[in-house]
């Protein structure tokens, strides 16, 4: 498996967490790999969930618990143990679609109080490209709302400042991203992300953020010294905040793809309790690295 700075302390904080994360697509080759691994380096306690005649992925694997549901679906029955406490978080989407996994969560979890909207983020590990060695960038919402208005667009972004405090641990550096720097373009996109950018600075004071910046200005010091040399995030950012959907998950792709770089997610955002979704496409070493930071989400204090 890829062994960057960022996913070997991933597993190694998600050890110490000893959390216990469900897996309800058992019958799935990927999941049962997954859960191998995840089992033999002790990196979560995985319960894989299956109907009666399903069981049969890891079923031997020491240290993987199987729950057999006969009055549920196995997403479902997972989503019941995770409100009632008996795991800390689930992992799907490898067989489900992420309308599925989306709308289980909204109407089993639902969201945290005060939460209008549930959203995503990526977490993208990347290359060096600025002299710091490898990094972390968030990218959001690069899954599930297609449009947002103002109000949502900060509300993405404060759940993305939680979220990343959580699984990377660092101090996020908000960039609210558009076509336009500081008014060098004008346009319905670039005023929805200005007043973006004012209502997150009224709920998140502390957080350092500004906006509207292009990515070149959010993300290279040098760009970023000639086009917001005033700016405490231009050329420093590693939470990516994109005007829509579009623009997100195109981004996304093209840098997993081009840049080669290793893409994580989506992780879903704003629910009570920790509920990812997997790409359907998704490789053993994803869902490794999506249930090491579903361990990391879990609040135990609840």
């Amino acid at each position: 498996m890829r062994r960057g700075s960022f996913t070997r302390e991933l597993e190694a904080r998600a050890r110490r967490a000893k959390r216990r994360i469900a897996f309800p697509e058992a019958d799935d080759s990927r999941i049962g790999e997954a859960v191998s691994h995840l089992a033999r380096r002790a990196i979560v306690r995985p319960v894989l969930v299956a109907d009666a005649a399903a069981p049969r992925a890891a079923r031997g694997e020491a240290g993987v618990e199987i729950e057999v549901t006969t009055d549920a679906s196995p997403l479902q029955r997972a989503v019941e143990m995770l409100n009632d406490g008996a795991v800390d978080g689930v992992v799907a989407g490898a067989v489900h679609t992420s309308a599925d996994v989306i709308r289980t969560g909204l109407r089993q979890v639902g969201l945290r109080p005060g939460v209008r909207t549930l959203s995503s983020c990526f977490f993208m590990e990347v290359d060096d490209f600025r002299g710091r060695g490898s990094e972390v960038l968030t990218f959001t919402d690069a899954g599930v709302v297609t449009d947002p208005g103002p109000g949502r667009l900060a509300e993405i972004a404060t759940e993305a400042v939680r979220v990343r405090r959580r699984v990377v641990g660092d101090e996020p550096r908000v960039a609210f991203l558009s076509y336009s720097t500081r008014g060098s373009a004008g346009g319905k996109s670039v005023r929805r992300v200005k007043e973006a950018v004012a209502r997150f600075r009224e709920t998140c004071r502390e957080v350092i953020a500004d906006g509207e910046l292009q990515a070149d200005a959010a993300l290279i010091p040098g760009v970023a010294h000639s086009k917001a040399p005033d700016s405490a995030v231009a050329g420093r950012a590693n939470v990516l905040v994109f005007p829509g959907l579009d623009a997100g998950n195109i981004a996304y792709k093209l840098v997993q793809r081009l840049a080669g770089a290793l893409a994580l997610g989506p992780i879903l955002q704003g629910l009570k309790a920790p509920l990812n979704d997997l790409s359907r496409g998704a490789s053993p070493e994803d869902i490794v690295y999506v249930a090491a930071i579903t361990a990391l989400m879990a609040d135990k204090s609840k």
